[in-house]
């Protein structure tokens, strides 16, 4: 099962690099400015958050094969029907339903990992999140290649492919019933830990982490190419390359944090923060022609983000893991929604290296918000039925 997990995270990784890695293309066929190539990645988040959130409850309450075998198959079958005539709004719509079937497969995987392990699940969910940073990684170096060759949409067939085979050894693999409702909830069910998780202010500074750092993941993926050779004359094979190294840099840092000793709080999310915008500002500010070392830099410091706050709001709500994974993805998706959008906005009237220039202030964000849950008291333990934490 976990190599499973590793395998769809891969496919993920691909699908967050599909649009940077092929931006150039993708214009140039339809068009399109900065702010409408950010749209691509607004309507991939759209249907993420989408994926994500409503994924949460079925996980928790029921039968795990068709949710994780269904959301396989519907990315594939989106990415698959790409094809080179298709109009901007159809490719729109297509990347929102792409983003709804790798959101519900992404709240599976995190879901379960920190229903297995519990307050234990900070290294496994690195290592899991790190095989999607090393689909993201590979991914432009693949799809590069298969531009010369081919048309840009072949990338897209491809990884469609990937997710149908999947699917379809899913089909073959024992997977985990959901779990027995704890005493205490028996009355109350799955809508009064989703209230109580709505209601609650230990989500907020999680969320908020969430938010920023999908927002800075997408724009550093979706504008490399255009900061490369619109601000330092640079190829865009090595926007490309840049791309590589930024979801390189994720890959080591989500396996350094791993392999941290002792256990793994929030603070490092507020240090990872405050290091990416120091990266970030030294970087753009200075026009350094170091573009790919400046990526891969950016992405070491922040690799553990994402998966240390899905592992830690899934620790602070332990009946409902799959919903309070889901509401902070869901946030995160929020913020692949808007913040690319306001980044090519940026990008159109003040120029590439300002719409690049502005992440750190969402790097800061994500500092400030680890700041918060560092101060959070820890969560009450609660016991299963079966007396199993």
């Amino acid at each position: 099962m976990f190599a499973l997990c590793l395998c769809a995270f891969a496919c993920f990784g691909l699908v967050l690099v599909l649009i940077g890695a092929n931006q150039a293309e993708i214009a140039a066929d339809l068009e399109l400015d900065l702010m409408q190539s950010g749209l691509l990645g607004s309507a991939l988040a759209l249907g993420l958050g989408a994926g994500v959130v409503g994924a949460g409850p079925l996980f928790d309450r029921g039968p795990r094969r068709p949710l994780f075998a269904g959301s396989m198959l519907l990315a594939a079958a989106s990415l698959m029907g790409v094809d080179s005539i298709m109009s901007y709004e159809r490719l729109l719509i297509h990347f929102a339903v792409v983003g709804v079937g790798i959101g519900a497969y992404d709240t599976f995987i995190s879901a379960l990992i920190v229903e297995q392990y519990a307050e234990r699940a900070a290294r496994p969910m690195v290592i899991v999140h790190a095989a999607a940073t090393l689909g993201a990684m590979v991914g432009p170096i693949l799809f590069g290649a298969l531009t010369e060759s081919r048309h840009w949409t072949a990338s897209f067939w491809w990884t469609g492919a990937a997710h149908l085979a999947i699917a379809g050894v899913s089909f073959g693999i024992a997977f985990p019933d959901p779990m027995k409702p704890l005493h205490a909830e028996r009355r109350g069910g799955a809508k009064t830990s989703l209230r109580a998780i709505l209601t609650s202010r230990a989500i907020i500074p999680f969320a908020a982490v969430a938010f920023a750092y999908v927002g800075v993941e997408a724009c550093m993926t979706l504008f490399a190419v255009p900061y490369a050779s619109g601000c330092l004359d640079l190829s865009e094979a090595r926007g490309r390359l840049a791309i590589s190294g930024f979801w390189c840099g994720l890959l080591v840092g989500r396996l350094a944090v791993a392999a941290l000793p002792g256990r793994i709080g929030p603070g490092l999310l507020s240090l990872a923060g405050a290091l990416a915008c120091g990266c970030v500002v030294a970087g753009v500010g200075s026009a350094s022609p170091h573009l790919v070392s400046l990526f891969t830099v950016t992405g070491l410091v922040l690799g553990g983000v994402f998966p240390l706050m899905i592992a830690l709001v899934g620790h602070q709500f332990p009946s409902a893991p799959g919903t309070a994974a889901g509401l902070a993805a869901g946030a995160g998706a929020l913020g692949g929604l808007l913040v690319p959008w306001l980044t090519g906005w940026i990008g159109d009237e003040f120029g590439v290296a300002a719409a690049l220039g502005s992440l750190a202030l969402w790097s800061l964000a994500i500092a400030a918000a680890g700041g918060v849950a560092s101060r959070m008291p820890p969560p009450r333990q609660r016991v299963r039925v079966d007396g199993i934490r």
